[in-house]
């Protein structure tokens, strides 16, 4: 077969078209996504204070007078989940409650000039608590949250009184999510892509992703609004996102070998039907290999269980329960929600 040079021109002609239209499409894809984040930021300016810490314009909200109780969100979310939530309203009546936007989630930034590892941020927020002049806060994680909690409580003993832990991530199991979203957080071609096909992937499948979260229960209608979302969908938090999911396997390998450390009261409170997180690989591994350890596992509730367990947080935070012997650990389990609890949970099925 002979090839003409004419049909070799066109060909090279048509190649150039279609590489120029998706450059072009590409460009106007990003500058729309910058649009969007801008005018996301101006519509939903920050709720609470700034403060510097080395680098980093970390920005947090603090409400009420009390014992200090800090607060820190897990992914895709910033601190106004616990807004959502309530949480923040009802800790403040009798608690001074700091709720802090993680590196490059809501409005505190997140600088290049390090990896953000759980532990990196729990040295950022002790070096905020420190400039806040909070010598020792009970520390409520939820999610990843839950992994900074750790890092802040074997790193920095003398600060975390106690640890309440929602939902947590604690050993280095298996993240299809932290697979997909890994070339998401690389330099270059991460940035490429948080400004085209992730940016619209995202949308797409934000709703999808919701529901999961809160599953089997429904997404609470003030969810979204209050979170604002086109401030979660901005390229700095997906760039959070992949790099904090980049990193789930490694920092919990590292943090798990060191969980025998912890000498404070830890309690654990997991949704019984969690799609997100697996309750038996990691709540309840954590609670058996941690004698000091309370387990409240909530009926009927999923990976956003603080939406309906206000009252075991509470209950968590002030009365923080004593070391167990062992012999009346494994009790503890069969028996991880009160009562009380149980009959207003079941109420609200």
């Amino acid at each position: 077969m002979t090839i003409s040079v004419s049909n070799v021109k066109r060909l090279a002609t048509s190649r150039a078209g279609v590489a120029a239209i998706s450059a072009a499409a590409a460009a106007a894809t990003a500058a729309w996504v910058e649009v969007k984040a801008r005018s996301a930021e101006r519509e939903n300016p920050p709720a609470g204070q700034f403060i510097e810490i080395d680098g980093v314009r970390l920005h947090y909200v603090m409400r009420g007078e009390g014992p200090p109780v800090v607060l820190l969100h897990g992914n895709n979310v910033s601190h106004a989940d616990f807004t959502a939530s309530g949480l923040i309203s009802q800790l403040a009546v009798k608690h001074r409650v700091i709720a802090f936007d993680r590196p490059g989630f809501g409005h505190s930034t997140r600088p290049r000039d390090r990896l953000w590892t759980p532990t990196a941020q729990a040295a950022l927020f002790q070096a905020a608590l420190e400039q806040l002049g909070i010598e020792e806060a009970v520390v409520v994680g939820h999610s990843m949250g839950t992994m900074v909690a750790l890092a802040m409580a074997l790193d920095y003993p003398d600060s975390v009184r106690s640890l309440v832990l929602i939902g947590g991530y604690f050993y280095p199991t298996l993240r299809v999510d932290a697979l997909l979203t890994a070339p998401v957080a690389l330099p270059v071609l991460g940035d490429v892509m948080r400004y085209t096909v992730t940016a619209v992937s995202a949308r797409a499948m934000l709703n999808t992703m919701v529901k999961a979260m809160f599953a089997p229960r429904e997404v609470p209608p003030s969810f979204l609004p209050t979170l604002a979302r086109e401030m979660l969908l901005r390229p700095v938090q997906l760039r959070a996102n992949a790099e904090d999911a980049a990193f789930m396997i490694p920092q919990a390998r590292a943090l798990s070998k060191r969980y025998q450390e912890l000498r404070l009261p830890v309690t654990l409170i997991a949704g019984a039907e969690d799609m997100v997180v697996d309750l038996k690989a990691h709540s309840e591994r954590l609670h058996n290999e941690m004698p000091r350890s309370q387990l409240h596992i909530v009926p009927a509730a999923g990976h956003m269980v603080h939406y309906m367990a206000q009252d075991l947080i509470m209950t968590a935070i002030d009365n923080p329960q004593p070391a167990l012997a062992p012999e009346n650990h494994a009790a503890s389990l069969a028996d991880s929600v009160t009562p009380q609890a149980e009959r207003e949970l079941a109420e609200q099925v």
